[in-house]
Order: structure tokens, then C-alpha cells, then sequence
């Protein structure tokens, strides 16, 4: 009796390395990559975070120092948390040209010219009470607010910043931004909106990072973890308002609605690999559980597939030195 055996054969392209390279389907490349950095005002030395183990809090005077030794290993984006000891009611620190936010852009751009410096635009790290813009009896305000971002915005675009990225979830915050940004002349500077924020219980190693603990929750305006459709409609609202960029954050676990969203917009996508989602490589690893820079290249693949431009990750530098992605 003659053997049948199959046609197709798909292990033919997995044979060797060099013919999977050759048919691989995504690619990481430092080009993708934007490394959050968290700078305190004040601090004497760097200081690791407990949570993030290889993290740290960056004395706003080191900051140059370490934007060169960024720009050495590879790294072409950074994505600025400022952790401010001049809190108030309203995050006012945020809109002073003088102020925290404003001094990091210069000194980040003033050290590395040709590093794409991104704010994160928001009040949660300057304000008193933790929230993402001012309190009322009943919560955040968010019409205040929306006028409090815009100054925020146009006086980090003015100090240098390359994009802002606002991240309250204020509802009309890319509208309030835009018209603020253009009514100071600043039509050409581009907005990265993080469009579908979840209120995510994957954020609590970055509050421990960023100094903005709060009491109570952020669930009034950041979005329901179980609600895909409504993500795409916010941000479908953003692209509306004129963002520039969309993110989905976190990632890993909503991956969904990165590849839905994908299928409905043509702008670019970003995705955040937030702090949790590195607290859990990184202690599954220092525990002998996974292999730390698969499981990198894996997650960040993933983000890639589901249809990620940019990622935003904590690990951006290690891959890029680690060669997971590649330098250009």
C-alpha cells in the first residue's frame, strides 16, 4: 500500500532560523519602542522601585545624563512622568513654564535634540489628592479640567515637547487640547490621546512609581474593564477631535480591542505595557518560572500582531540592548 503523505507542509519555512527570519511576518525595532521615565524633583540619587524591580525615580538633575546614555543604547523615544513636590488642588505645576514638567522637556531635549520627547499630560502626580484634574463634591470636574490641560499642553509643547499625550480621560480632552495647542500656534504639534484607558488593576506598581496614590478609585472616567465596544468608540471620539495617535492601555490584556480598533482606523496605534505587565515578567523570571527575554519578545510581538505601531514599554531599553528588537 503506497503512503500518503501531506503537500503541504508548513514546517518547510520553520526548518532553520534563517528561513523563519526570512518569513516573518512582524518585526521589533527600536523605532516601535517609547521608554516611560519617572523624574522627582529634589532626590538626591536615583531610587529603585520596590514593585518594578530595574526602575527607578530619576533626580530631575540627572536627567540629561541619563537621556544621553539612553540615546547611547538605542533608544529613540521617551514618554516624561514628572513626581512634583509642589502639589496643589488643581495640578497648577503643570502649566507653569517655570515648573517640573516644562524643565523636564528642556533638559531632555537640550541633552539629546534628536530624542522624540513625549509628556504624559495629565494632574495625577501634581495633585494633592491624586485625581487626574479638579475635585468637586461629586468627583473630577471634568469641563475645569478640560481648560487646565490645554495650558498643560501648550506649555509643554513650548519648552520643546515633541507630542503630548493626554491621559486624564476627560471626556473632549483631544478637542480641548487641539484648540488650545492651535489658538497658541502650535497647529503643527501632534496629540497621542490615550484613547481606550481602562480603570485597570494592572496600574498599581506605576503608582507606587509616580507618587500619585489617591483615595477611592478613577472608575467615574476611566474605562470598564468588561466594555470592548465602548473602547472603540472612545476612541473613534478622540480620532474625531484630531489625535494624532491612538493608545490601548494596558496591552496584553486587551489585545481584542487593539486588533478591533486596528481594523477601523488608519491612524497609528500604541499600546502600553503598563507597570503591572512588567512586575509580572519580572518577578515570574527572578522566580525561575519563565525565560525573561522570551517572554519580552513574545508580549511585545504580540502588541505588534494585534496591530501596534508604537509600544510603550518599561522594557524598551532592555530590548533594544538585548537585541530583541533591533537598534534601527
Amino acid at each position: 500500500m503506497t503512503a500518503v503523505f501531506p503537500a503541504a507542509r508548513s514546517r518547510r519555512l520553520r526548518r532553520t532560523e534563517a528561513l523563519r527570519s526570512l518569513v516573518r511576518e512582524n518585526q521589533l525595532s527600536a523605532r516601535d519602542l517609547i521608554l516611560p521615565l519617572f523624574v522627582e524633583e529634589g532626590l538626591a540619587e536615583a531610587l529603585p522601585i520596590a514593585t518594578m524591580p530595574g526602575v527607578m525615580r530619576i533626580p530631575e538633575r540627572h536627567l540629561a545624563a541619563e537621556v544621553e546614555a539612553l540615546a547611547r543604547d538605542g533608544v529613540k523615544a521617551i514618554l516624561l512622568f514628572g513626581i512634583s513636590h509642589h502639589k496643589d488642588a488643581t495640578g497648577s505645576d503643570t502649566w507653569n513654564p517655570d515648573g517640573l514638567m516644562a524643565r523636564m522637556v528642556r533638559t531632555a531635549k537640550s541633552a539629546v535634540p534628536d530624542m522624540v520627547v513625549i509628556t504624559d499630560n495629565c494632574f495625577c502626580e501634581y495633585t494633592d489628592h491624586g485625581h487626574c484634574g479638579v475635585m468637586h463634591e461629586t468627583g473630577v470636574d471634568n469641563d475645569a479640567t478640560l481648560a487646565n490641560l490645554g495650558r498643560q499642553a501648550v506649555v509643554a509643547i513650548e519648552a520643546g515637547a515633541d507630542m503630548v499625550a493626554p491621559s486624564a480621560m476627560m471626556d473632549g480632552q483631544v478637542q480641548a487640547i487641539r484648540a488650545a495647542l492651535d489658538a497658541a500656534g502650535h497647529v503643527e504639534a501632534p496629540v497621542m490621546a490615550y484613547s481606550s484607558k481602562f480603570a485597570s488593576a494592572l496600574y498599581g506598581p506605576f503608582r507606587a512609581a509616580a507618587g500619585c496614590t489617591l483615595q477611592g478609585d478613577r472608575k467615574a472616567y476611566q474605562m470598564d474593564p468588561m466594555n470592548g465596544r465602548e473602547a472603540i468608540r472612545e476612541s473613534l471620539l478622540d480620532e474625531a477631535e484630531g489625535a494624532d495617535i491612538l493608545m490601548v492601555k494596558p496591552a496584553l490584556a486587551y489585545l481584542d480591542v487593539l486588533a478591533t480598533l486596528r481594523q477601523q482606523t488608519l491612524l497609528p496605534l500604541a499600546a502600553y505595557q503598563v507597570g503591572g505587565e512588567y512586575a509580572m515578567i519580572k518577578f515570574a523570571a527572578a522566580a525561575g518560572a519563565i525565560d525573561e527575554a522570551r517572554t519580552i519578545a513574545e508580549c511585545l510581538g504580540a502588541m505588534k500582531r494585534a496591530g501596534a505601531d508604537l509600544i510603550i514599554s518599561y522594557f524598551a531599553r532592555d530590548a533594544i540592548t538585548a537585541g530583541i528588537a533591533r537598534r534601527n
